[in-house]
Formats: C-alpha cells, structure tokens, sequence
C-alpha cells in the first residue's frame, strides 16, 4: 500500500464511500472493497464515516453523491465506469457537479495506447470510457488502461477489486491525510452482557478513547470479549487501559 506523502493534518479528514451497481444490491456481485477501502484509509488517518449502496439510478447516484461530497473531506465511488450502456456513475458525477462530460484527449491516448499493446478493438463500447466531466483529474489505471477521475472531493473508481485498488494507491499520495488512529485490544474472560455496564462508565469517562466490544467463543467454547480502544491520543489510551479491569460484577 502506497504511504500519503503529505504531512498529517490535526484536524479530523473524513471520507464517504458510494458503492454503485444494481448487481450488488440483487446478490449477484458480492462486494469486495468496502473492507479493503476502510482498512486503507484508517491507515492513512482518514475516518470512514459512511457507506452507501445504490443501483445504477440516475436520480439516486446524484442525490447521494451531493448528500456525501458536502459532509466529507472525500466520497470514493466504485463502478459504474465500464463500457456498458448500465454504466452511469460518469454522467451521474458531471450532473451533480453541473459541468459538461465529453470525450477527454488524455483518456482518449491512455486507451488508444493501450489497445495498441494489448491487440484489442477500439470500439464505441471501449470509448464510452474516455468520456471524463470537464475540470476532472485523471486516475490512473495500471491494470486495465482505461482511468478513473477526481473532481472536486470526489475520487471515482472502478468497481473491480484489483482495478480498485491500483487506483486508490494512484490518489493515496495526494490525499490529506490525519493523525492515524491508535487501538489495542483487551481480552475478557466474560461475556459481553456481564461487563456491558462496566463499558459504558468507562466510555463515559473517557469520551475521546472509543470503545468497542466483540463477543467470541474459545476453542472450549466458552463465551470471551475482545474489547478494543481506538483514540488517536496515545496517553487518553494508555490511561484508559488500566482501567479495563473486564469482569463481571459480583
């Protein structure tokens, strides 16, 4: 994973991520970068906060995209690029910003170029994917030619895991990143239930420490906790660990 080259920023950088394409929502695509997105970013210090999944609906791309784009430092969008006729998300982008989408001369030489190495046809099809919103930066793409783009906060990628991913390591060095959250874990041999209340004073106490609990079983099959702190201040996480003494009360 590429490191952001910018220095860490004190304010809090968030981002969106807008999952687009009626096939995961039918079942037929099982999504695969909602994790790997949120795991990249809480390595770069930029909170996730939000997560939406909707169809290739015109109407709902938009609505969402200006709902995202005005809350968070960046929304990341995934497919919808592709060469088919139900691949929108382009278009949608252009009409939530308000700018012309045409044919952009530096897509247009990506793909020319790559169609020359790789022996495939340059069609209508494959030139639907040159088509970039006026303003737009492009994102590369490594794996198969044809770019993403970036305009205003919004970074828009391929739905393809390993097109995806190159892509995010395009933008990663340009992003504003914060200061990287800290965690650790503590196991409790308790169940969830018996030392609930107990998490809640201690989250009271210690609002800037977040405090999540996860219940699993042991290989005996005994019910455990992991609970994990994440705070971005090393010392308010070090103070808060002591006191999770993690039993259930008597």
């Amino acid at each position: 994973m590429t490191t952001a080259n910018s220095p860490a920023s004190k304010e809090v950088v968030t981002a969106a991520l807008l999952v687009i394409g009626s096939k995961i929502l039918s079942g037929r695509t099982k999504d695969q970068n909602i994790g790997y997105i949120a795991q990249y970013l809480t390595a770069l210090g930029i909170d996730l906060k939000e997560v939406r999944v909707v169809g290739d609906e015109e109407r709902a791309i938009v609505d969402a995209l200006n709902a995202l784009r005005h809350r968070c430092t960046y929304v990341f969008t995934t497919g919808g690029i592709g060469p088919t006729h139900g691949d929108i998300t382009t278009g949608c982008v252009a009409k939530a910003f308000g700018v012309p989408i045409d044919a952009d001369p530096r897509a247009l030489a990506i793909l020319h170029e790559w169609v020359k190495a790789t022996g495939a046809e340059m069609n209508e099809a494959r030139l639907r994917m040159t088509r970039i919103p006026k303003g737009a930066a492009l994102v590369l793409n490594k794996v198969s030619g044809a770019p993403g783009f970036w305009i205003g906060n919004v970074i828009v990628m391929a739905g393809v895991p390993s097109i995806m991913q190159a892509m995010l390591d395009e933008v990663a060095p340009k992003l504003k990143i914060g200061v990287r959250m800290l965690s650790e874990t503590v196991r409790a041999d308790a169940r969830e239930g018996d030392i609930g209340m107990q998490l809640g004073e201690i989250a009271e106490a210690n609002p800037e420490v977040a405090i999540g609990s996860y219940p699993f079983f042991d290989p005996q099959h005994r019910p455990k906790t992991n609970v994990v702190l994440r705070a971005r201040d090393a010392q308010k996480l070090a103070r808060t660990s002591p006191a999770l003494v993690c039993r259930p009360r008597s």
